[in-house]
């Protein structure tokens, strides 16, 4: 089996690489209409350059597995600036659409925490189906919106998790049908356990992305994952790729739902060792704070096991 190792945006190896430089509405406001548009457009042209740097690093390093940030255009969503990213940025998403397809990379978007489809209030749903737009946009001018997904979690209870579900059921309908169908559900460290996140997925034929710490700190009455495993790769039997999980540990025992800096092996490998028993292929993202200097360590540590090979900077052969 094949287990390939992935990273969240920035590539810290490489030199002021970050994807995510951004414009606050406070400081758009103060500037004048000219200076507005100009500071949108470097901003966002820095971003996109940053995320292409970081998709020929990624090659060159043998990383297959990438999420892109969801920051890469400043105030892209807000209702009093609503700018025009598409037209100026056309040619420089298609040329990185076009390094991820030649490469065969797997990508994807994580929408931030206030897109949820459980709220009470009509507009932060509103907001949340224009950020779902939003991310959606960038994909189809990479020209890889069939085949990247657009990754978020059920949302928040607000007192109630049966009524929040309900909304989640209702509320996520407010999608465009080619939207929803990328999108996948993570289970959450708080609230939506990995069976209610898993049963929600079922509901809307959603493919369910396994947090191992998220499970690990809001594990519920639930099965052992070696039972819960099969339930997880069905959610993907009809997507062209392997199912994806996300990984990190806790940063200390007091701050055990943050992620530390690389990923503890005595933490992880319980995990790791389930996905083998299972032995179908997995796509993992390390969601430490070092990022991909926390895949690639961890690809070089899990090589000193016997019968676990390193075929590729960030992926691993198990006999």
């Amino acid at each position: 089996m094949i287990l390939r190792f992935g990273y969240v945006s920035t590539a810290l190896h490489l030199w002021e690489s970050t994807p995510a430089h951004t414009l606050t509405f406070t400081n758009w406001k103060k500037l004048s209409k000219d200076e507005r548009e100009d500071k949108l457009k470097r901003v966002t042209g820095q971003n996109i350059e940053n995320t292409k740097r970081a998709i020929y690093y990624n090659i060159a390093q043998g990383i297959h597995v990438y999420r892109l940030s969801s920051s890469i255009v400043p105030l892209a969503t807000h209702p009093e600036v609503l700018w025009d990213y598409i037209t100026p940025f056309q040619d420089q998403f298609k040329e990185i659409g076009e390094l991820i397809q030649k490469y065969s990379m797997r990508v994807s978007f994580h929408p931030n925490q206030y897109t949820v489809f459980t709220s009470p209030n009509d507009r932060v749903t509103t907001n949340a189906v224009k950020d779902m737009e939003y991310h959606y946009e960038m994909l189809k001018m990479m020209g890889v919106q069939k085949q990247a997904n657009m990754n978020i979690h059920v949302g928040g209870v607000y007192g109630d998790k049966e009524t929040a579900i309900e909304r989640f059921h209702q509320n996520i309908e407010q999608l465009d049908r080619k939207i929803k169908s990328q999108v996948t559900l993570e289970n959450d460290d708080k609230t939506y356990t990995s069976r209610e996140t898993l049963e929600v997925c079922r509901a809307h034929s959603l493919p369910f992305v396994f947090d191992y710490h998220h499970y690990w700190a809001n594990p519920g009455d639930e099965d052992d994952l070696v039972n819960l495993l099969p339930e997880i790769y069905s959610t993907w039997n009809q997507i062209d790729y392997p199912p994806k999980f996300h990984l990190s540990s806790p940063k200390s025992e007091k701050e055990y739902r943050a992620h530390a800096g690389y990923v503890d092996m005595e933490f992880s490998l319980p995990f790791i060792k389930s996905l083998v028993k299972y032995g179908e292929d997995a796509d993992i993202m390390i969601e430490a704070k070092m990022k991909d200097k926390a895949s690639l360590k961890i690809v070089e540590e899990l090589s000193t096991i016997r019968g676990y090979k390193r075929i590729d900077g960030a992926v691993i052969w198990i006999k």
